[in-house]
C-alpha cells in the first residue's frame, strides 16, 4: 500500500510539473490551434477578442478566457471580452465540442447557426403555440447545440452563450460510469432559437446557478434524462421555465422561474416522474407548475404565485403528489386538477388566488388533507369539486368562500375540516348540486348562512358542530335516497332556529340537538 501510495503521488506531481500554459494570440493565432497544441493537464487562455472559429477540446485541457471574477453587464466582464463567433449559418457542427474531463470556462459563444429576431417575435406573440414539437429542442433530429456535452463528463463555467440558431447548450448520453457527472454552472444563456440548456438521453448532469433567459424552448429543457436542476434563474422564455418530458427524472430544486410564456415548470408525458420542490414560480403566462399527460412528479415545498392560470395546475391523467407547496394570489386556482387527474393534496397552504384554492374538475380524483384554504370575497367556492369528479377532503382548515366554502357536483367525503366564515354574510359551508353524492361527518362550522345545503342529492350529515348560522344549520331537498341525518350538534342565539329542515325522502334522521345561548 505503501509503495502504491507514493507511486501515486509521483504520478500526480510529474503530471503537474509537466503541465503547461497555452497562450492565445501570444503562442498560437487561434484558440483551434492551441487546443491541438496542447495535451491532458494543460490550460490554454485566450486573451480578449473575437474569434470566428468552431472548436473540438482535447480530454483533460482547460480553455479559460484571461482575466480575473470582475463582473461585467451581462456576465463576467472577461467572458464579455472573449467572443467565439461560430460564422453563423451553413457548417454542421457546434460552436464548442466539449471533450471527457475538460473545462471551458468564460467565453461568449454566439452565431453559430442562424439566430432570426423576427421568428423570435413570431413564436413569442403565440407563447409557442405553432412552435413545432421537436422544433429547437435537444437531440431532436439536426439539432446543433453553440456548447455541445455528448457522452462525456465536462465542465462549462463562466460562459454567456446568446444568439444562436439552435439549443444554447446541450448535454446528452450518460458518458462513461467512471466519470464525474458534468457540470454546466454560473453561465448566461439567452435568445437562443432552441432552448437554453437541453439535456437527453440519460445525461446526469448537474445545472447549477445558470441564467437563462428569453429561450425559444424552454430556458432548461430535460428529456428522458436525470440531471440535478438546482438555483437557476429562468426567466421569458418561450416555453417553460424548466420543462420536463419523455420519462425524463430530475430533481429541481431551488430555482426561480418567473415571467415565462408557458408554466414555470412544465411537466408532460408518461413516466416523467421529477422531484420538484423548494422553487419559486411567479407571474408566469400560464401555471406556476403545470403537469400532464401522465407525468407523476413529487411536488413540494414551492412557492406559487401571481400566476395567470393556476399555483399548480394538472391535467390529463396527471398523478402528482403536491405536498407542502404555498400557492397564492394566482389568477386561477391555488391547485387545480382536470382531464381525469389523480392528486394526493397535502398539507399545502392557498391563500387569496382569484377562483377556489383547490379545484377537482372532469372525472378526477383527489385525496385532499390537512391544507390552509382561504379567501377574502369574491363568489367561487374555496374546494370545487364538479364535473362527476371524487374527493376526499379531511383535516383542513378552511376560511371563507363565495356562494360556498365546499361546491359538490361529484362523490365527495368530506371528514374532520373546520370552516370558518370571513365575512358578516357569509355563504353557504357546503353545497351539493343535483346527481352528486356526499358525506359530511364529524366536521366543526363556524359563521356560515348555513352549513349543509343538499338539493336532489344522496346524503349522510352526521356528528357535526354548528355555530353562527341563520335559520335552519342542515337543508336537505328532495333526497334522491332516503337521507341520514343524525348526532349533530348546533348552537344559536335564535330560538326560532333549526337543526335539520328536510324535504324528501328520509332515513336516519335523530339526535340533533339545538344549544340555544
Amino acid at each position: 500500500m505503501r509503495i502504491l501510495f507514493l507511486t501515486t503521488v509521483a504520478v500526480i506531481v510529474t503530471q503537474t510539473a509537466f503541465a503547461a500554459t497555452v497562450r492565445v494570440p501570444a503562442d498560437h493565432q487561434t484558440i483551434q490551434d492551441a487546443i491541438d497544441a496542447a495535451t491532458a493537464g494543460d490550460t490554454v487562455v485566450v486573451s480578449p477578442g473575437t474569434y470566428r472559429e468552431r472548436l473540438t477540446l482535447k480530454p483533460g485541457i482547460v480553455v479559460q478566457s484571461d482575466g480575473d471574477q470582475t463582473k461585467g453587464t451581462t456576465g463576467l466582464r472577461r467572458a464579455e471580452a472573449t467572443i467565439i463567433d461560430g460564422g453563423g449559418a451553413g457548417a454542421a457542427h457546434p460552436g464548442v465540442v466539449m471533450a471527457q474531463d475538460c473545462i471551458l470556462d468564460g467565453f461568449t459563444i454566439t452565431n453559430v447557426g442562424r439566430y432570426d429576431q423576427m421568428l423570435w417575435d413570431k413564436h413569442f406573440k403565440s407563447h409557442g403555440e405553432e412552435l413545432g414539437d421537436d422544433e429547437g429542442s435537444m437531440r431532436a433530429e439536426g439539432t446543433i447545440p453553440a456548447v455541445s456535452l455528448r457522452n462525456i463528463s465536462g465542465t462549462v463555467i463562466h460562459c454567456i452563450v446568446r444568439h444562436n440558431g439552435d439549443v444554447g447548450i446541450g448535454i446528452s448520453g450518460p458518458g462513461p460510469a467512471h466519470h464525474r457527472a458534468s457540470v454546466v454552472r454560473d453561465n448566461v444563456v439567452f435568445q437562443n432559437m432552441g432552448g437554453g440548456i437541453g439535456i437527453a438521453d440519460e445525461a446526469e448532469p448537474i445545472i447549477r446557478g445558470n441564467v437563462c433567459r428569453e429561450n425559444l424552448r424552454a430556458g432548461i429543457g430535460c428529456r428522458n434524462a436525470a440531471p440535478i436542476i438546482t438555483d437557476n434563474d429562468c426567466f421569458g422564455n418561450i416555453r417553460a421555465g424548466i420543462g420536463c418530458r419523455e420519462g425524463a427524472r430530475p430533481v429541481i430544486r431551488g430555482n426561480r422561474c418567473r415571467s415565462n410564456r408557458r408554466a414555470g415548470i412544465g411537466i408532460r408525458m408518461e413516466d416523467s416522474a421529477p422531484i420538484v420542490e423548494a422553487n419559486q414560480c411567479s407571474e408566469n403566462e400560464m401555471a406556476g407548475i403545470g403537469c400532464r399527460d401522465g407525468a407523476c412528479p413529487i411536488l413540494r415545498n414551492n412557492v406559487c404565485h401571481h400566476n395567470k392560470m393556476a399555483g399548480i395546475g394538472c391535467q390529463n391523467k396527471a398523478r402528482p403528489l403536491i405536498v407542502g407547496n404555498e400557492c397564492r394570489q394566482n389568477q386561477m386556482a391555488g391547485i387545480g386538477l382536470r382531464q381525469q387527474a389523480t392528486a394526493l393534496i397535502q398539507n399545502n397552504t392557498c391563500v387569496d388566488n382569484r377562483l377556489v384554492a383547490v379545484g377537482v374538475t372532469e372525472e378526477s380524483v383527489a385525496t385532499i388533507l390537512d391544507n390552509v384554504l382561504s379567501r377574502d370575497g369574491g363568489q367561487p367556492p374555496i374546494i370545487a369539486v364538479k364535473d362527476n369528479s371524487n374527493a376526499t377532503i379531511r383535516d383542513n382548515r378552511i376560511t371563507g368562500g363565495g356562494v360556498a366554502a365546499i361546491l359538490v357536483q361529484g362523490n365527495v367525503m368530506l371528514l374532520a375540516n373546520t370552516f370558518t366564515g370571513s365575512e358578516p354574510d357569509q355563504g353557504t359551508a357546503v353545497w351539493i348540486w343535483k346527481n352528486s353524492t356526499a358525506t359530511v361527518s364529524d366536521n366543526s362550522f363556524d359563521g356560515y348562512r348555513a352549513a349543509v345545503i343538499a338539493d336532489r342529492a344522496v346524503v349522510r350529515v352526521t356528528g357535526n358542530t354548528i355555530q353562527r348560522f341563520q335559520s335552519a344549520a342542515i337543508i336537505v331537498k328532495d333526497s334522491q335516497k332516503p337521507a341520514h341525518i343524525h348526532g349533530n350538534r348546533a348552537t344559536s342565539h335564535d330560538g326560532n332556529s333549526k337543526v335539520v329542515r328536510l324535504d324528501g325522502a328520509a332515513g336516519i334522521v335523530a339526535d340533533n340537538t339545538l344549544q340555544i345561548e
